[in-house]
């Protein structure tokens, strides 16, 4: 699931329906609404209206999720990206690549942890030696490859 923190600013001022309403869909992406409603409290209208404005709000997304191995994408990584000066640009710019799904400013040893998906080790290596690497600020870049996906959730609910 993507998340843009610059739309949610990384809090949570979301109420105790909005909350029960997203592990509702958590665990069932297609429930009706008129089962979350029923659930939360709510009429059918209700829910509709509040999960478009959840999704406006970019606070959530309602998607398929597959494990990209299965559909074609034969490689799968996560970079560890060390940054010259403002991270932020940096960040932005590996945003907008097709290829990544998952940035993330961190602390400690890497300043961006960037997971990509490709078709096979060429595109990899395309990818992170022509444009990840060759990228104003980028300092250098450590792969993880991944092997086998073992466990890929997203229900881990509001707590």
């Amino acid at each position: 699931m993507a998340r843009d923190s610059k739309k949610t600013g990384g809090s949570s001022s979301l109420d105790a329906v909005s909350l029960a309403i997203i592990e509702q869909l958590q665990e069932d992406g297609r429930r009706p609404y008129a089962a979350i409603g029923k659930a939360v409290g709510l009429s059918e209208a209700a829910v509709r209206q509040r999960v478009q404005k959840l999704q406006e709000q970019g606070v959530m997304q309602i998607v398929a999720v597959t494990d990209p191995l299965t559909v074609g994408f034969m490689r799968q990584a996560m970079l560890g990206i060390t940054v010259d000066g403002d991270v932020e640009p940096v960040a932005d710019a590996l945003a907008q690549i097709d290829e990544v799904d998952y940035v993330v400013i961190a602390a400690g040893s890497y300043d961006l942890l960037v997971e990509i998906v490709c078709h096979d080790d060429d595109h990899l290596l395309e990818l992170i030696n022509k444009r990840i690497r060759t990228m104003p600020g980028v300092r250098s870049t450590e792969s993880f490859v991944y092997l086998k996906l073992r466990k890929q959730t997203y229900t881990w609910g509001t707590r």
